[in-house]
């Protein structure tokens, strides 16, 4: 058997390769075999797909097997956003079965599972699930016939009890959008135009290769964003494939990390939005998140690397927004999963609130911080899984990274390691991929430099 391994977000494979029908169907008994488990055939199934090669074809396939197993499904009748399907199936008190690879390359496709909370299935759901990848579901009954549907009209009109159109329209912002010819865009593009704010969209169409680039909106993918953004003047946002993370530049074609945004985001919903509550954050995450969040008097509540622990303690406790540094976030009275649709319409809305440029507001932002917060990450390939733990164990035992002097460690996610100069080192394993994951952040680039060189040996 192809060994299938679920991430922090699900199950992912190369379509053709090791996502194939035999392994959908492994992965589909094991899904049917928990969700009978906890609740038999009472509540529905919802199924939705981004514009991935064939993420269509295997999510009618799926509608049809479940509805011959004796589920009530309902499949969505068009490409629609990760997020979207959440909030219906927290609505509907439903599962929710996305075909989705997010922010991977192309050749991906993959299966996210929702449970009826509108989130990331936590770690024990997904254990139970593994438990049963080796076994058939037999508990059938008579076959329903599956139903088409939109899952569109319910989430729009839940964004217009959530972000203050009136303020934005009266405000005359214009806006950029590349929808990355993602799973966002259409839907985007009809937020802005339903609410009479002036936009410029471009790459709608479903492209199964995403334009030629990685689905993800970093900068380095969206070089037309940027160029748009300087040669107009105004703002630029985007979405990855599924639509659940956000990528910004503001007016000059300056490109603004996912950390910013999260930060100038939780003040604008507390000063501006009498939001009260906690930042939740991930480890991974800058620590200029927790400095700002002191100014503001708000807790914060840090969680390993995954929207899956930000969901669990969005649904647990008090949180303003929860964030973390790839570009993913939600805030209090959505659903506990990442959304970059609602992360894109909270930026025009701060700029509305404050009526003023993008740029303006994140120099302002800045020139309020103590010290700098310079971040990067780098991937270190290895030969096997074995040696992620033999890699971490050395540096446990580390007083010093260098001439640095390691102060503090947490093993909160694999090992973050805190330097006396206020710099700071997270090593984590991958889920799915023998490689480490390393983070860096200090307040210069000579010394993130540095710490990249002496960690890379």
């Amino acid at each position: 058997m192809t060994n299938i391994n679920f991430g922090t977000d699900g199950w992912r494979a190369v379509v053709g390769e090791d996502f194939n029908k035999n392994n959908t169907d492994k992965v589909i008994n094991a899904l049917s075999i928990y969700m009978y488990n906890q609740t038999k055939f009472e509540k529905k199934v919802l199924i939705g797909y981004d514009p991935r090669n064939k993420a269509d074809e295997f999510a009618f396939y799926i509608a049809e097997k479940l509805s011959e197993y004796g589920f009530y499904v309902e499949i969505s009748n068009k490409i629609v956003a990760t997020p979207v399907l959440a909030y219906s199936a927290l609505i509907k008190n439903a599962y929710a079965i996305m075909l989705t690879a997010s922010h991977n390359p192309p050749e991906y496709l993959g299966i996210k599972f929702i449970p009826p909370y509108g989130g990331p299935a936590d770690d024990s759901i997904v254990n139970e699930i593994v438990k049963n990848l080796n076994s058939d579901f037999v508990n059938k009954e008579i076959k329903k016939q599956y139903e088409s549907v939109s899952f569109e009209e319910d989430y729009l009109n839940h964004i217009k009890t959530i972000i203050n159109f009136d303020i934005i329209k009266k405000s005359g912002i214009t806006v950029n959008y590349d929808g990355h010819h993602g799973a966002a865009g259409k839907l985007f593009k009809r937020i802005l135009d339903l609410n009479n704010i002036k936009n410029n969209s471009n790459n709608l169409e479903r492209d199964i290769n995403f334009g030629g680039y990685m689905p993800d909106p970093k900068e380095k993918y969206l070089p037309e964003l940027k160029k748009i953004c300087i040669e107009t003047g105004c703002i630029g946002l985007s979405n990855d494939g599924d639509g659940d993370r956000f990528g910004v530049f503001d007016e000059e074609g300056v490109f603004i990390s996912a950390n910013d945004i999260i930060v100038m985001l939780l003040n604008h919903l507390v000063k501006n939005r009498k939001y009260t509550g906690k930042l939740a954050k991930t480890v991974g995450a800058s620590s200029m998140l927790n400095v700002f969040a002191q100014k503001l008097g708000i807790e914060v509540v840090e969680t390993p690397v995954g929207f899956k622990w930000l969901g669990e303690v969005m649904r647990n406790d008090d949180i303003i927004i929860a964030g973390e540094e790839s570009g993913g976030l939600s805030i209090k009275g959505h659903i506990p999963e990442k959304d970059g649709i609602l992360a894109n319409l909270l930026i025009i809305e701060m700029m509305a609130y404050y009526n003023n440029k993008l740029s303006l507001l994140h120099k302002e932002f800045l020139n309020s911080l103590d010290c700098n917060f310079i971040n990067d990450r780098i991937d270190l390939k290895l030969q096997s899984k074995e040696k992620q733990d033999e890699i971490i164990n050395q540096y446990k035992n580390l007083d010093f990274i260098g001439n640095y002097k390691i102060i503090k460690k947490v093993f909160l996610d694999g090992l973050k390691m805190y330097l006396q100069d206020g710099s700071w080192i997270l090593i984590r394993k991958s889920g799915t991929e023998p490689l480490l994951r390393i983070y860096f952040e200090s307040d210069k680039e000579e010394k993130l430099s540095e710490l990249k060189h002496l960690i890379q040996g």
